[in-house]
């Protein structure tokens, strides 16, 4: 080592669920006027209840979730914009998927 500081590691991790009854939820079809082929995403944003001291590594991964049974199911989770306070997730699907809810569970790990 060069003589810096070891910081030990953290981890926090939770369970988010969201769906038709959440503000903005778009995944159930698409908005009026929009073609059924194009991507819809939905966004939103997590808070770590303690920040890191730098941007952790975030996992999502899907838990559970209400697709209608007659079209494919097309579901996408991502971490995006992360921070040493919290991060951004998207939930996205595509074509003629209906999405009535999703659980995601993530996992930060970092400093």
């Amino acid at each position: 080592m060069n003589g810096d500081t070891m910081m030990p590691w953290k981890t926090l991790s939770a369970t988010l669920n969201v769906g038709t009854s959440t503000d903005g939820w778009n995944l159930a079809g698409p908005a009026p006027g929009e073609e059924w082929e194009a991507p819809r995403s939905f966004y939103t944003e997590v808070f770590f209840a303690a920040p890191f001291a730098y941007p952790p590594v975030v996992h999502l991964s899907l838990t559970g979730f209400d697709i209608d049974q007659a079209y494919t199911s097309r579901l996408v989770v991502r971490a995006l914009d992360i921070t040493a306070n919290g991060f951004k997730a998207e939930i996205s699907t595509w074509h003629d998927s209906r999405v009535y809810s999703a659980e995601v569970a993530w996992l930060a790990i970092g400093p």
